[in-house]
């Protein structure tokens, strides 16, 4: 790969702005939609925002980590960044699609780079029956919450309720229990990243339950339907 054209984007804090400042100096700056490549400056939370802003773009991202974790980022250096991305492998993730029906019988679509959890509203635990390719393989699982993670998002929210991490890249998705009670001893499963995967709210005018795609939120949901979506995809840079 050879880029030219860099667009540089920032974290709205002092360390990454400063970054994009003295990078900006050394090999210029363009405006995402007319670039070859687009620099993220930041951590996670800031490649996450990146690749929702851009996903229609069809413009590789290489992040370089100015926040916390990093674990989408490259480590940060100014010296021979165009070398740099040159060398870079390119990953491919596609996004997962989040269907919901709120109990209005309303739909709602919405996409994920990390992951879709569902969560209790109330003080009362959630109820919630999964089904995997149509097949029922939990009928009735009390607790907090499930998600569904990718392996960009297996080191986020997933890793922090005990799920596995995944690779990046790699065609796995892992479908994770928050603080379940029952079945008390099942600790999640790895899906092909191809399954789908539905999610059925039982009592959910009593339970209610809310869903999220990253950070998109629909309360007082009784289904929610998680597939991959293959007609978008987002190309990283490591």
């Amino acid at each position: 790969m050879t880029f030219k054209a860099i667009s540089f984007l920032a974290a709205p804090t002092p360390e990454a702005e400063n970054a994009k400042a003295s990078l900006v100096r050394q090999y210029g700056d363009t405006a995402p939609k007319d670039a070859d490549v687009i620099v993220a400056l930041g951590g996670d939370g800031m490649m996450l925002h990146t690749i929702h802003d851009t996903l229609d773009l069809d413009v590789p991202i290489y992040g370089m980590n100015r926040g916390s974790v990093g674990f989408m980022m490259n480590a940060f250096d100014e010296d021979d960044l165009k070398a740099r991305l040159n060398r870079a492998q390119l990953i491919e993730l596609h996004p997962l699609k989040m269907t919901a029906i709120d109990i209005d019988g309303r739909q709602h679509t919405e996409l994920a780079i990390n992951e879709v959890s569902l969560l209790r509203e109330t003080r009362q635990a959630a109820k919630i029956r999964i089904i995997v390719d149509d097949i029922p393989r939990i009928d009735e699982m009390s607790c907090d919450g499930v998600l569904v993670a990718t392996s960009a998002g297996s080191t986020a929210y997933n890793l922090s309720a005990s799920g596995p991490i995944i690779p990046i890249g790699t065609e796995l998705l892992a479908l994770t229990p928050i603080s379940a009670f029952r079945p008390r001893r099942w600790r999640g499963a790895l899906l092909p990243s191809k399954a789908k995967i539905t999610f059925e709210v039982i009592e959910p005018t009593d339970r209610t339950v809310s869903a999220t795609a990253d950070f998109n939120e629909v309360r007082n949901v009784v289904s929610v339907t998680v597939t991959q979506d293959r007609q978008h995809v987002a190309q990283l840079l490591f």
